[in-house]
């Protein structure tokens, strides 16, 4: 996020944060940094269901909400200045462990400080260029080096599929004084193995501008208000609905603006932007997709801490619109106009960590009115008073479906670009004609382990709709079989934090295919992924 001011020394520990929050060297050229905003870039046409979609090391247990909030201990992380609104519910993403998904909002100035200075790499985190330290540059970089297996690709019989992933990041933060700021950030996506099917752009790529955007910040009154324009990654609600997707080898980003005015205790977002589809061999042959337009206000309340005796609790109310020029449902791709009325509520109650959506969708697609909702509910509870307790908890989350097979109104809801491994690691479920449930428990047996499971149920809403994977796409068939239970999901995920820079993550997942599927000849498949994240 934008920094009103020149940023101080402050630190901020980590508060609790939603469930559902936590998901996971080249460096960028100052020319880079400084020049326009890069071309408008739109998603690549949907998917296969092989497209990797891993998350952060350090950010996503088993699934977001299995994990409770960020807890870090008493350790002291980097964080966005902000002196209105409280940082951690200002919609710029999560924070873990001292980095955060999006490297751009990371306060380092404690660095302005050389006996803070610890090793060389803490040098890159504040490179002050006058004598006071308000014009500074500070250096970020990622490599991450994954392997996944999956038996059944597609859900079907078939050889089974080993991607060897490689991420490379590299970014560069240029402060200019207390109100302008220049970010841009270079990444390249390696990608091998076997069997590795439809190769997209976001798997493998040689060189991207990843982001790059300049902010104008300031104070008016005794709000934080400021504009961003370019190209950005964009996380403000709910997390199953708009997320950087940090799964992805390549984030997903916009192109455009966003503005924001943030009080001590209500804030608004707003936006305008355009999607991405990316090219292959450079940084030049990104293609701007103007058929596709996403924009919006998204608002934030902090409810008062007597509400339910010391809670911590936010309500953000956000209304979108999404234009997509090539919209498919069913057998026919045309334009759509969808618009999303929702209110996000997140936080503390005591013990219980929540965040709960409440989602009406409505529009046209092609002369069909639209008439769908999302209700997505997670919760969990801290069974102790040490931060790092163990929790139990659950999300039930409904998707409402039908109308792509047939006419009259389009009852299927829509998640735009939200977290796509939520309900499944092998990308095979979404929140489209869906009813999920899962029990989740989270727990640390080692000081730096943290271990989270689930089993998910999930069933269709409607049965003569089909079965949707992550990338949107229907199951082939699956609309013209009986059978309204979709598959039950067991799922383990471990992270063990060598350092603040480096972390190691394992990942397993059982999909055990329903008679929704398997009844149009689809399998169950199993799924094994390791990696090793290093960042600084």
């Amino acid at each position: 996020m934008g920094r009103p001011r020149a940023a101080t020394a402050r630190q901020v520990k980590v508060t609790t944060m939603p469930t559902r929050t936590r998901l996971a060297l080249a460096t960028a050229p100052l020319a880079l940094i400084a020049a326009a905003p890069a071309p408008a870039e739109t998603p690549p046409a949907p998917a296969p269901a092989t497209t990797v979609d891993a998350a952060p090391a350090d950010a996503a247990p088993a699934t977001p909400q299995a994990l409770g909030p960020k807890e870090r201990g008493n350790q002291t992380i980097a964080s966005p200045v902000q002196e209105a609104y409280p940082a951690e519910a200002v919609g710029d993403g999560n924070t873990a462990g001292g980095y955060n998904q999006s490297r751009w909002a990371e306060d380092w100035t404690r660095y302005r400080d050389p006996a803070k200075r610890n090793d060389p790499l803490d040098r890159l985190k504040f490179i002050p260029f006058d004598a006071n330290g308000n014009v500074y540059l500070t250096l970020s970089g990622e490599l991450r080096f994954r392997v996944n297996q999956t038996t059944n690709p597609n859900l079907r019989d078939a050889e089974a599929q080993r991607q060897d992933i490689t991420r490379i990041v590299g970014g560069a933060d240029l402060h200019l004084g207390n109100h302008v700021r220049l970010f841009g950030e270079l990444a390249h996506a390696g990608l091998a193995g076997r069997n590795l099917g439809t190769i997209t752009p976001q798997m493998r790529n040689d060189l991207v501008v990843q982001q790059s955007f300049v902010d104008v910040t300031g104070k008016i009154a005794e709000a934080d208000v400021g504009v961003r324009y370019g190209r950005q990654t964009f996380a403000d609600g709910p997390n199953l609905m708009v997320v950087p997707r940090d799964n992805n080898t390549i984030f997903f980003v916009y192109n455009g603006t966003r503005a924001w005015a943030r009080a001590k205790s209500v804030r608004v977002d707003l936006f305008d932007f355009r999607t991405t589809r990316l090219g292959v061999g450079g940084t030049g042959d990104d293609i701007s997709e103007r058929g596709r337009r996403f924009s919006g206000i998204s608002g934030g309340i902090v409810l008062p801490k007597t509400l339910f005796g010391g809670s911590k609790l936010f309500l953000d109310p956000f209304l979108w619109r999404l234009r997509n020029d090539n919209a498919t449902w069913g057998r026919t791709t045309v334009r759509e106009e969808r618009f999303f009325y929702g209110l996000h509520t997140l936080g503390d109650v005591g013990p219980v960590n929540l965040d709960w959506t409440v989602n009406y969708q409505g529009g046209n697609y092609n002369g069909r009115s639209i008439d769908a909702w999302l209700v997505l509910l997670a919760q969990n509870y801290r069974i102790g008073k040490s931060k790092g307790a163990p929790r139990v908890g659950f999300h039930f989350d409904y998707a409402s479906g039908g109308g792509a097979y047939g006419t009259g109104k389009l009852r299927n809801a829509l998640a735009p670009f939200g977290n796509n491994i939520y309900y499944s690691y092998q990308l095979y479920a979404t929140p489209t004609n869906l009813i999920a449930f899962a029990p989740t428990f989270t727990f640390t047996p080692l000081a730096k382990l943290r271990v989270s499971a689930e089993y998910q149920l999930s069933w269709r809403d409607t049965v003569t709709d089909a079965v949707y994977r992550a990338n949107g796409t229907a199951f082939a068939g699956t609309q013209l079989v009986a059978g309204r239970k979709i598959a039950d999901t067991a799922r383990l995920q471990a992270v063990y934090t060598v350092s603040p820079r480096v972390s190691l993550t394992g990942r397993y997942e059982h999909l055990m295919a329903g008679p929704a599927l398997t009844n149009a000849g689809y399998k169950s498949s199993d799924f094994l992924a390791g990696w090793l994240s290093l960042r600084f």
